[in-house]
Order: structure tokens, then C-alpha cells, then sequence
């Protein structure tokens, strides 16, 4: 028979499209998965407005001020606390040494009585070969006997009173390790503060710090324009005053002129008014003040630091009233409870400014609603309008 031609075709076919169909199931599957991904996928947060990252910024820095103010407190009182240990421990040494001469003593009279071999007097008497010798040296024992009993009321004495000191030694050193953890928490505080603010910032963009900056420059704008005010009404009441002072002076010299008793001028050169020799006092003082602080014009703030090279806010005040022979505490919440109180329309040149309810700020005035102040970190030792804070109150220190 003859030989049927096949019909089967051929399989290459099926071959070739096994891979296709299976690639194309794969993406299938890879697109569908990342659609389900990014369909759960939580939406992102929303990036703050400008202005909140300023605001934010800003109560970081108020919030490590103070921290700041924790600081200076600590380290004061551990520096304090320190000198007082030092002092009793240094005591505490005086009065062992001064036991130990008692003990000295008294090892000298028990090896004495130890050499005597504790002999009873009646048989010291018996076998005596002089009575009256004996009776000589009896007396010499007795004297010698009280000795011996000064010598052990005093090292008790020394005993208990080293005891006392030493107690107290341990109890100061117990309080300048919880002082020394406050210091060391408070150090903390800053620097976790100042490195979120320091962290914000860096995440900006370069719009966005254009942006903050030009918010920067308008809060400034403002501030200065209150001062200009204060500055203005202040002026208003000097000139009101010397006018006053001219005219009563005046109508003194008239009244003198007129009048016919001797000693009719006397107490016309007193001068303005009652104060004003106090009053001159305080702006000499006030000049030294000014001085200083204007030469710290430019010097970085460092918190915690009091000079030379930098200062925080309660540092920079502190040294700048040093000069004029007037010590201040090292803290704002210190300094503000030193002086007098002033309202703002009545600060002269050199008074202490706060700023915030929590009195964490302080700057020192110079005239025309302008200050003297270390800001906070990252800018330099400044002159700023007062009204750039929020105003706490005011102190006239001397």
C-alpha cells in the first residue's frame, strides 16, 4: 500500500508561545500587585506651611531658652555646693588630725601606767622608802591623773565633733551628685531642643528658607516700628519735663528776685528735683554697662556660656553689670527679682528687659525701644527692638 502523507502539524509552535504566555502572567500579576501596594499604601503627610515651621522653630528655641535658664541653675548651685564640700571636707581633716593628737596623748599616759605595773596606792605606800617622797609623788599623780581625763574629754569631744562634720560632709556630697544629674539632664534638654529646631531647618527648601527669612524680616520691621513709637512718646514726655523744670525754675528765680529776707535764694542750685543725684548715679552706671555690652556686639551666643567670647542672654547681663560694680544672679528668673520694677514707657538706658510668661529671656535697654541682647543660638550678640518678644517686665538693677 502505498505510504498516507502525515498531517500532524508541527509543535514549534506550541514551543514558542509557552514563554509568551507566561511572561505576560507575570506582569500581569507584578502590575496588579503594585496597584493593591499603592492603593492600601497610607497617603503622605501633608508638608507644613511655612509659617507653622517658623512658629515651631521659634517656641524650640524659647523652650531650650529655658532649659538654658535649668542650666545656669544647676551649674551655680553645683559649683556652690562644691565649695561648701570642699570646705568640709577640708574641716573634717583638721578635726582627725586633731583626734589623733588626742589619741597620741592617751596612748602616752596608758603606756606610762603600763610601765608603773598598776601598783595600788596602799602598797605603794607600804613599801615607799620615803613616806613623805611617796606622798609627793602622789599629789604629782593626781595632777597628772587630771590630765589624763582632760586628754579623754577632749578626744570625745574631737571624736563626736569630727562626726558631726563628717555627716554633714556626706550629706552635701549626696546633694551635689542630685544637683551634678540636674545639670547633666538639663544640658540634655538644650541640646535635644536645638538639634529638632536645627533638624527643621535643614529640611528646608531653598524657597522655603527665602520665604522664612522674608517673615523673619517683617516680624523685625514691626518690632522696629513699636520702638520708634516708644521712642517718640518718650522724647514727648522728656521735652514735657524739661519745660516743667525750666518754668519752675523760673518762677523760683522770679519769687527769689522779688523777695526782701536774707538767705532768699537759698536751695535754688539742689537741682531738678528730689532723686536726681541717684538718678545720675544710675546713668553712670548705666554708661559702663552700655559700654561693655556694646563691645560684645557681634560674639556668638552659646548657651550656658558668660564670656569672654560668648554669651547666652542671662550671661551677656550679667557681665555687662559686672563692669558698672554690680553683681547679679546668673539666671533670668534671679535677675528679675534684683532692683526695682519699671513699666516699659519708663525704662531709662540700662535697665534689664524680660521676655515671655516663663521669664526665659533677657536683654538690656539702650534707649529708643531698642535693646542689647544675645538672641539665641546660631545668631550673635545684637541690637533688636524690645517688641521683637513678648514683653514680661523690667527691672532697674542698681
Amino acid at each position: 500500500m502505498p505510504v498516507l502523507a502525515s498531517h500532524r502539524k508541527p509543535r514549534t509552535k506550541v514551543r514558542t508561545t509557552t514563554p509568551a504566555v507566561g511572561l505576560t502572567t507575570a506582569a500581569l500579576a507584578s502590575v496588579t500587585l503594585l496597584s493593591t501596594q499603592s492603593a492600601t499604601a497610607a497617603p503622605a503627610e501633608p508638608k507644613p506651611a511655612i509659617e507653622d515651621v517658623q512658629k515651631k522653630v521659634d517656641a524650640l528655641y524659647r523652650q531650650a531658652g529655658t532649659a538654658t535658664q535649668e542650666y545656669n541653675r544647676a551649674k551655680a548651685a553645683s559649683a556652690s555646693q562644691q565649695r561648701k564640700v570642699d570646705g568640709l571636707l577640708a574641716d573634717v581633716a583638721k578635726r582627725t588630725e586633731r583626734i589623733n593628737e588626742a589619741r597620741r596623748a592617751l596612748g602616752s599616759y596608758a603606756a606610762a601606767q603600763y610601765r608603773s605595773g598598776g601598783i595600788a596606792p596602799t602598797a605603794t605606800f607600804f613599801f615607799a622608802d620615803d613616806p613623805q617622797g611617796y606622798f609627793d609623788q602622789s599629789r604629782l599623780m593626781d595632777r597628772a591623773t587630771e590630765r589624763q581625763q582632760k586628754a579623754v574629754s577632749d578626744f570625745r569631744t574631737q571624736q563626736a565633733s569630727a562626726a558631726k562634720k563628717r555627716a554633714e560632709a556626706v550629706k552635701s556630697l549626696e546633694t551635689l551628685t542630685e544637683t551634678q544629674a540636674t545639670l547633666a539632664s538639663s544640658k540634655k534638654d538644650v541640646q535635644a531642643k536645638l538639634t529638632e529646631a536645627r533638624g527643621l531647618l535643614s529640611r528646608l527648601t531653598a524657597e522655603e528658607k527665602a520665604r522664612l527669612a522674608e517673615l523673619e524680616r517683617k516680624k523685625e520691621a514691626e518690632a522696629k516700628e513699636k520702638a520708634a513709637k516708644l521712642a517718640a512718646r518718650q522724647a514727648a514726655e522728656a521735652k514735657e519735663k524739661a519745660e516743667a523744670e525750666e518754668k519752675a525754675r523760673e518762677e523760683a528765680a522770679q519769687e527769689s528776685g522779688g523777695g526782701s529776707g536774707s538767705g532768699s535764694g537759698s536751695g535754688t542750685d539742689t537741682g531738678p528735683g528730689p532723686g536726681s543725684g541717684t538718678d545720675s548715679s544710675y546713668a553712670a552706671k548705666a554708661e559702663k554697662v552700655l559700654a561693655f555690652a556694646r563691645a560684645q556686639i557681634g560674639k556668638p551666643y552659646v548657651w550656658g556660656a558668660s564670656g569672654p567670647s560668648s554669651y547666652d542672654c542671662s550671661g551677656l547681663t550679667q557681665a555687662a553689670w559686672r563692669e558698672a560694680g554690680v553683681t547679679l544672679p546668673r539666671t533670668t528668673w534671679d535677675q528679675v527679682e534684683v532692683g526695682t520694677r519699671v513699666a516699659t514707657s519708663d525704662l531709662q538706658p540700662g535697665d534689664l528687659v524680660f521676655f515671655y510668661d516663663d521669664i526665659s529671656h533677657v536683654g538690656i535697654y539702650k534707649g529708643d525701644g531698642m535693646m542689647i541682647h544675645a538672641p539665641k543660638p546660631g545668631a550673635n550678640v545684637r541690637e533688636e527692638s524690645i517688641y521683637y518678644m513678648p514683653i514680661y517686665g523690667s527691672v532697674r538693677p542698681a
